[in-house]
């Protein structure tokens, strides 16, 4: 790869993939490794800067993460965050202990602006701070650079050695200019051009598939939202001609969305072909209720549906899929927990009758994906669609996935939209969408006594769909949808409002 590269070192840390966004985001390229990675791998690539996350461990308990005195000898900058920045302290001979009072959230911080970490800053400032341990004695040639109430070292650094090292986390957006102190490790410090834009890697991913794929044929999963959507424009810009796109309508869609993707997309040069497949995957989950086997039994139904319709095609070489990076992080790599499986990454089925599956979207967050679908001339009422998992409604169904309770859904769901849209914050909130829970509850109506369903209302704001915040809808938006789904739609006579932040909750109810 052309661009200059910066190497993030995952020491187990919730705030990893936020910070490979972070970095991007000023205009660098960058990739999120375990620690473990060999020395001479890392050496191998030719990282102008080195990222240390942070971590739940104590540094000096007896099976803590840690790595090679000799990363420091590189020659490359090194910036330790949290658990990093301990990690560096303890390595290079200082004393790591716990500190007198541990600081978790936002803290007022004071800054040495003579540092280039903080060169243009403010002097004073609030920082995240999630920790327990604190660097007690400073390595030889170290100085400290930022302090807090609490802790005399919130930042240190040798800038004769480039290494540098922050207490708190600049990746998130408590901390105030954390994004400018970023910015400032990897131009002032590392020597950055900011060579990581959109235009750069359509023309290294395009190139990338030409020379994977040959005169191979591929088979590309278009489900019409974004990711797929972009895969798809990307994957005909490669390889025109030897591009299917096959539209599976498993009956878990929103309401009209199978006719208004065959419509995107029918006049376009790709080869398009629905495949009505409602009652197929209607009888697979029957009876199912536990949401990891509804994915599981999804996807793998997708998969036989793709080597079916392959199979009329004629051969077929690849499966192209739109896998997008946070889809990667949360189906679980190395030592990460999986926080779900998607249809496109943990839900494969064992055996799968394609020579290899091609992701060309893998290494991006949905905001770069979105870039990259406008720099390759797609509609914007394509790129903004809203997100929408694989499983479809089947995830957004509680328990049993029937007919019945996906048509209710369709209904209340498109509601919620049009009115969300009607008010003007289809932009400004990056994901709304009903739930149709298991539960029934009493009601009244028309005099009369219900137990009819409860429906969940859930909206989030994010930039990265990494973390996310639940939107503040204004309470007259929410009474209009409210009133109109209980009005306009049977069965249900109860709505509420998930105010739940991802983390703790994930976007998704299962």
């Amino acid at each position: 790869m052309a661009h200059q590269f910066v190497a993030v070192l995952d020491f187990g840390g919730q705030y990893n993939q936020l910070i490979a966004r972070r970095v991007r985001e000023c205009g660098v390229y960058c990739e999120v490794f375990r620690y473990t990675m060999p020395l001479e791998e890392l050496k191998a690539k030719a990282p102008v800067g080195i990222i240390f996350t942070g971590g739940p461990n104590s540094v000096y308990e007896e099976n803590a993460p840690r790595i090679s005195r000799e990363v420091f000898a590189l020659g490359v900058p090194v910036l330790g965050i949290c658990y990093g920045n301990q990690l560096m302290a303890y390595t290079l001979g200082g004393k790591v202990a716990p500190a007198p009072a541990r600081e978790y959230g936002k803290t007022q911080t004071y800054y040495n602006t003579a540092s280039l970490l903080f060169k243009g800053l403010e002097e004073k400032a609030v920082s995240w701070m999630s920790h327990t341990d604190y660097v007690e004695t400073l390595p030889e040639g170290f100085v400290s650079v930022a302090h807090t109430d609490n802790c005399p070292c919130a930042a240190m650094e040798n800038p004769a050695k480039k290494l540098y090292g922050m207490q708190f986390h600049p990746e998130v957006m408590h901390t105030e200019n954390g994004l400018k102190m970023l910015h400032n490790f990897l131009y002032e410090v590392c020597g950055c051009k900011g060579d990581w834009t959109m235009g750069d890697y359509a023309k290294t991913a395009v190139e990338s598939i030409r020379q994977k794929v040959g005169s191979g044929r591929v088979l590309l999963a278009l489900s019409g939202g974004v990711d797929s959507s972009v895969a798809a424009a990307l994957l005909s810009k490669a390889i025109g001609s030897q591009l299917t796109c096959i539209f599976v309508d498993h009956g878990l869609m929103r309401k009209d969305e199978g006719d208004e993707v065959e419509r995107a997309f029918q006049n376009s040069d790709l080869h398009f072909v629905r495949v009505n497949a409602e009652k197929r995957f209607l009888s697979k989950l029957a009876g199912v209720t536990e949401p990891e086997q509804k994915r599981k039994i999804i996807g793998e139904e997708f998969i036989r549906v793709f080597e079916e319709e392959a199979k009329k095609i004629g051969k077929v070489d690849f499966l192209a899929q739109g896998t997008i990076y946070p889809d990667v992080i949360e189906s679980g790599t190395g030592d990460a927990a999986v926080i779900k499986s998607h249809h496109n990454v943990g839900g494969l089925p064992d055996y799968v009758d394609f020579k290899e599956i091609i992701e060309p979207l893998r290494l991006l967050f949905k905001d770069e994906v979105r870039s990259l679908g406008l720099e390759l001339g797609l509609p914007e009422y394509l790129v903004w669609r809203q997100p929408f998992p694989g499983p479809g409604l089947a995830i957004r169904c509680i328990g049993e996935v029937t007919k019945e309770k996906l048509d209710i859904l369709r209904d209340a769901d498109f509601i919620f939209r049009e009115e969300i849209a009607k008010a003007g914050l289809d932009k400004s909130v990056n994901q709304y969408f009903a739930v149709i829970t298991d539960m029934r509850s009493v009601g009244v109506m028309g005099d009369g006594r219900t137990y009819d369903y409860t429906l969940a209302l859930r909206s989030v704001t994010t930039t990265d769909f990494m973390t996310a915040d639940w939107a503040r809808i204004p309470y007259d938006v929410l009474d209009t949808v409210s009133r109109r789904i209980v009005n306009e739609v049977r069965h249900i006579n109860r709505i509420v409002y998930d105010i739940t932040s991802k983390p703790p909750a994930t976007i998704e109810w299962e």
